[in-house]
């Protein structure tokens, strides 16, 4: 039987299924059973399953107790694929590329779905332009010819399967969820906000706080109103841009302190106060809806509930269950180590060839000793800081590592003149993407160290456009390396869940450069071993045999506030 099989949902909770060549053409006869998950089921031999999309049809089957091992998602190599050919931006959906290949009049893709708070997905699926069977197979074909006409056809194909496997792992993150303790919630929301009032005003600690702040400008100010805030500062005779934390804490006024702790805790109370635990959280579970790839770099992003933005001090409420612990891994100087790897640089490679600190090798070799320097050279080599003490502590990163700081420059120098630039396996960042000067517009951050944010702030979705070559060039230097990082991480979960799916561990979290496993105690050290292994391995297939590493820290906790 062939290693392939395309499947299609059809009404009533059937499907068509066929197996499939070595060209992407069907190798036998269509079939048409009467149960997608009796199918599915019956067929564990199957080493990859191509269907329209992963959301769609996996949470069916993992509803119903059904793993499998790999798919190919068809909608999701279709934003590749237009992505490497410069078309970021055309409809991505199965029928769109129907049409395109009948030069047929091409559908818009459904618009994006709102998050049921809570839910799991398999409920919320958009309703999808329908594309026959015949055309589902048709485009799979001509996907597999156009991967062969890419720039690197082998990295290519890497990348669309690494993709693939991050949406089985997101749909399994959203199907167990994370483990969330509400009482422990409540606690940590009583002792920093206070007692709640009747009809949903500010809970008493704010309150407090914006009559501090209303009484040190001596008039009544609303503090959770920025024009407000930079009203009353001007008519104070401080001029302000914004009401941002480190423009405020440049400020001598008695209204500062107060509006500083205002802001912080007034951010916990909408993003994960009362109201969110009360929509987000069921039975101990908090369950976001992953989205791999959301950004153009390749990171992911959720479709609400803030989940890769959970602030340390409500990480006291995820607590693994009784005789299981959370394994918290998080990759060491993940970006300058990609860097070595994509660029060849002999000199950093070596550098980036230990586990130890990154830093302090590099500040050994060309900065004596002095670790901040180097390491404000090197991260302001890949987010584009080129002025002050970021220019002078460049040179001497040039001299010393050429081959890294030239891989960069000419990144930026291409995103520049409006030419393609791709990661290391593909990923292709469209012409126009960069510009603006608002972070929270989507704007990438320059600050060595703080690169740029996630789930939509500090990176770009898909389609977004700028006309200013300048920082298109600052994003596309740091897109090579972030979106080559993106794709090595994908490799390393493809990897972890591999290794782990003979254990009772389950992977219930991620972003960018951390990974949460919940597991038995027992299996924790074992977790720990398979972490590494996972992150060694991915190094290996994604950018060949080098002689850098991709360490891990990791910590085996009950609480993950604990592991920081």
């Amino acid at each position: 039987m062939s290693e392939r099989w395309a499947l299609a949902p059809v009404e009533g909770g059937g499907a068509l299924l066929v197996p499939l060549g070595p060209e992407g053409l069907p190798a036998g006869e269509v079939r048409r059973e009467g149960d997608l998950v009796g199918a599915v089921r019956s067929r564990p031999e199957v080493g990859r399953w191509v269907w329209r999309s992963t959301a769609e049809i996996y949470p069916r089957l993992l509803a119903a107790g059904v793993r499998v091992e790999r798919c190919y998602d068809v909608e999701d190599a279709e934003l590749l694929l237009l992505g490497h050919e410069g078309r970021l931006g055309e409809p991505r959906s199965a029928a769109a590329a129907w049409a395109r290949l009948r030069q047929a009049p091409v559908p818009p893709d459904p618009p994006p779905r709102a998050a049921e708070p809570g839910s799991q997905s398999s409920l919320f699926e958009p309703e999808p332009v329908s594309v026959p069977f015949e055309g589902l197979l048709a485009v799979y074909a001509d996907q597999q010819r156009r991967h062969e006409g890419t720039e690197h056809p082998g990295r290519m194909r890497l990348l669309t399967a690494a993709e693939s496997a991050g949406m089985l792992v997101a749909a399994e993150m959203n199907r167990v969820g994370l483990p969330w303790r509400a009482d422990v919630h409540r606690e940590v929301l009583h002792e920093l906000l206070g007692e709640r009032y009747a009809g949903g005003g500010e809970p008493r600690r704010l309150a407090e706080l914006a009559d501090e702040v209303s009484t040190a400008f001596g008039r009544r100010v609303r503090p959770d109103l920025p024009t407000d805030v930079v009203k009353a500062f001007a008519q104070a005779g401080i001029k302000v841009r914004s009401t941002r934390r480190w423009e405020l804490e440049e400020i001598d006024h008695p209204a500062v302190r107060p509006l500083i702790a205002y802001k912080k805790l007034y951010r916990i109370w909408t993003a994960h106060g009362w109201g969110w635990l009360q929509d987000w959280v069921r039975e101990g579970r908090f369950r976001p809806e992953y989205l791999p790839g959301g950004t153009v770099s390749g990171r992911w992003t959720t479709n609400g509930g803030g989940a890769l933005q959970i602030p340390k001090v409500i990480r006291r409420a995820v607590v693994a269950d009784d005789g299981w612990r959370l394994v918290v891994a998080d990759a060491d100087q993940m970006e300058p180590r990609v860097l070595a790897a994509i660029s060849r640089d002999p000199g950093l490679m070596e550098v980036a060839g230990h586990d130890g600190d990154l830093y302090t090798r590099l500040s050994d070799r060309a900065f004596s000793g002095d670790r901040d320097h180097a390491k404000i050279a090197l991260l302001g080599a890949i987010y584009g800081q080129t002025s002050g003490d970021g220019l002078k502590n460049l040179a001497a990163l040039r001299r010393r590592f050429p081959l890294a700081v030239a891989y960069v420059d000419d990144a930026a120098r291409a995103g520049e003149e409006g030419r393609l630039v791709r990661t290391w396996l593909g990923r292709t960042s469209p012409r126009a993407a960069g510009g603006g000067d608002d972070d929270e517009a989507g704007i990438p951050q320059e600050a060595p160290g703080e690169g740029p944010a996630v789930e939509g702030r500090g990176e770009f979705a898909p389609g977004y456009a700028s006309t200013d070559a300048r920082a298109r060039g600052r994003f596309t230097r740091n897109f090579v390396v972030q979106g080559s990082a993106a794709d090595w991480a994908l490799l390393m979960l493809a990897a972890l869940r591999r290794a782990t799916a003979d254990m009772r561990a389950e992977l219930v979290f991620f972003q960018h450069d951390e990974v949460i496993v919940h597991c038995p105690a027992d299996e924790a050290d074992e977790v720990v071993r398979a972490i590494r292994s996972a992150g060694e391995l991915a190094g290996r297939i994604a950018f060949g045999e080098t002689p850098v590493r991709f360490p891990f820290t990791t910590a085996v906790v009950e609480r993950y506030s604990d592991a920081k």
